[in-house]
């Protein structure tokens, strides 16, 4: 189906007139600047603050550039993936006519901030091994479907969404198609970033909170066509990444090393925890995983959530999201932290009354 980026976009979004900041009007690094109103002295701690950041964070986007091997112009940032999320429902989606479709279960921000802009949702849940239904999804599009959320690794379930799958739904839709991969890294799935050029509908989103170890820096990076960027760049607010972050995150970009060694001490614990968790009669089933956390099904998933607490070891209670009755989802953790919980859920299972 042919994707018309000006017939998807808001009317009086293709006329706003963006905020011209400062460093929009002047992106030089050297001079006298009398041009921002900030404070010439300094700051008010060691390190100095007192200049407004590169607004299109330009070097970070080049760094980026060429570890995800895409073209800078096919970047934006954003804080974290949920402001990515909400200038795309901003831009795209008319307040109460428009709607947006979802895959339950699901990242949960799609549906808040579908809420907060007062757009309608439509859903369409995965299968019971949390597959995407293709054929379903696009019989449910309408004429005022915009945006359709793929969340690959999936969250709560884990688990990565068939590619051929994936590829029906952006064929079939003309309207914007983001594929989710904030647990990319922790997959062998190659990345959708490299079929941006093969579909102008696509939209991919990644996270630097997961892999990275930097969650507390709120940074997340969407994917797509210059003219998508474009758009965004137009909403988004002036300064939206700031200094430190961008400093700190292009610091960080130099030790991928570290990132991978991470991520392989993250898959190992994994398949570690996993198997202790099969070898327990407590533990009915395990989710397979793609990401960084295992779905899994216990009996009295909410009793063991708050058991669980009580020992000071907070997982999430998924047990009342579709599809995932009876289930905790687990981060892995150090293996310190792994065996405090299988130490605690052993203690469990001994006082459980029998039969």
């Amino acid at each position: 189906m042919a994707f018309d980026l000006n017939k998807l976009l808001r009317p009086h979004i293709a006329q706003l007139k963006p905020y011209s900041s400062a460093r929009d009007e002047y992106s030089g690094k050297k001079g006298v600047f009398l041009d921002a109103n900030e404070n010439p002295i300094g700051s008010i701690t060691e390190q100095q603050f007192n200049r407004y950041p590169d607004p299109y964070q330009q070097d970070l986007k080049a760094s980026i550039s060429r570890i995800k091997k895409v073209n800078p112009e096919q970047i934006f940032l954003g804080n974290g993936s949920d402001e990515a999320i909400d200038l795309l429902m901003r831009a795209f989606c008319i307040p109460g006519k428009d709607n947006i479709i979802i895959l339950p279960p699901t990242y949960g921000m799609y549906e808040v901030s579908a809420g907060i802009n007062d757009i309608a949702i439509k859903k369409v849940n995965l299968t019971e091994d949390f597959q995407l239904r293709p054929e379903v999804i696009l019989e449910t599009v309408d004429d005022h479907s915009k945006i359709i959320f793929i969340c690959s690794p999936n969250n709560p379930s884990g688990n990565k969404a068939k590619r051929e799958d994936i590829l029906k739904v952006l064929k079939g839709f003309d309207g914007l198609v983001v594929v989710d991969e904030a647990y990319i890294d922790f997959s062998e799935e190659v990345s959708f970033t490299q079929e941006l050029d093969k579909y102008p509908n696509l939209l991919v989103m990644q996270t630097f909170s997961k892999a990275w170890g930097l969650a507390a820096l709120r940074l997340g990076m969407a994917f797509a066509s210059p003219e998508i960027i474009k758009v965004l760049n137009k909403i988004k607010p002036p300064y939206n990444i700031s200094g430190l972050t961008q400093e700190t995150v292009l610091t960080a970009l130099e030790n991928t090393s570290k990132k991978d060694q991470m991520v392989q001490e993250m898959l190992e614990e994994r398949d570690y925890l996993e198997k202790k968790l099969a070898a327990m009669p407590l533990v009915e089933k395990i989710h397979p995983s793609d990401a960084n956390f295992l779905l899994v099904r216990v009996p009295g998933a909410r009793k063991i959530y708050y058991y669980l607490i009580d020992q000071l070891i907070i997982v999430r209670d998924r047990s009342k999201v579709v599809l995932c009755d009876d289930c905790l989802r687990i981060t892995v953790g150090t293996r310190k932290e792994n065996k405090q919980l299988l130490e605690a859920l052993k203690k469990y299972a001994v006082n459980l009354p029998t039969a």
